[in-house]
């Protein structure tokens, strides 16, 4: 039997819609079966932007307007999950994979997101949990952030790791939608400036393990033609 691959795209940072249409690019590639392997590991920071998910239809557009006002974009999008903040210093991974490689269950897709999470935060002795609500927390304060979508068995979206985020942003909002709750980092938690780049290999090591895959480079002439593929389309 051979490992499952992954390839990891590290795709600096993007707007959210230039970020969202690479994985619509990665996607289809499942879809229409246009690579081998096809899986993929997106890797990023966004601008600053406010997304919510398929569940919160009650943002109005005055709401909107003062979130944007703040300087940050606002997207509705097909994950699941509600109201968060996307910005610098805060690692977001897009696995864009064919569960029918891996297991075809989105419950165990999602557990091994948020045990990867908490892995991953326990190399720096950080205690993370799981509660009844998305997302890896330590105590009641969010660190990570998780919502995906998944067509057919392949997925989108994923999850988004606070390393050194400004966490005023989520002061305008409702995090997730859930009321009495906090946001934490890892840098507030460790009390030291610890960056997205400074996580990122600990977080592709992570991610390996927990999927039981090989990790393999995006192919950098291809990476550079969707990248540009992606920009392009939301950009201009």
């Amino acid at each position: 039997m051979h490992p499952r691959v992954v390839k990891v795209l590290l795709a600096g940072r993007l707007s959210y819609g230039a970020g969202h249409r690479l994985q619509k690019i990665l996607s289809d590639h499942h879809h229409q079966r246009l690579s081998k392997p096809a899986n993929t590991l997106v890797v990023l920071e966004h601008k600053p932007v406010y997304t919510v998910g398929i569940r919160e239809k009650a943002y109005t557009v005055e709401e909107e307007r003062k979130l944007k006002n703040l300087g940050a974009e606002f997207w509705r999008t097909n994950r699941g999950g509600l109201i968060t903040f996307h910005g610098p210093g805060q690692l977001v991974a897009y696995p864009v994979l064919d569960l029918k490689q891996f297991r075809t269950s989105v419950r165990w897709y999602v557990d091994q997101l948020e045990r990867l999470v908490i892995r991953l935060c326990a190399e720096f002795d950080i205690k993370a949990e799981t509660s009844p609500h998305t997302g890896v927390w330590v105590d009641d304060r969010k660190i990570c952030a998780m919502g995906i979508h998944c067509s057919r068995y392949v997925t989108t979206h994923g999850l988004a790791l606070n390393c050194n985020t400004d966490l005023k942003w989520f002061e305008h909002i409702v995090p997730c939608g859930i009321e009495g709750k906090g946001v934490t980092s890892i840098s507030k938690e460790l009390n030291v400036d610890v960056t997205a780049y400074d996580i990122l290999p600990i977080f592709v090591n992570a991610f390996r393990e927990q999927f039981e895959c090989e990790l393999i480079e995006f192919p950098p002439n291809e990476a550079s033609r969707i990248l540009q593929d992606a920009i392009k389309v939301t950009d201009d």
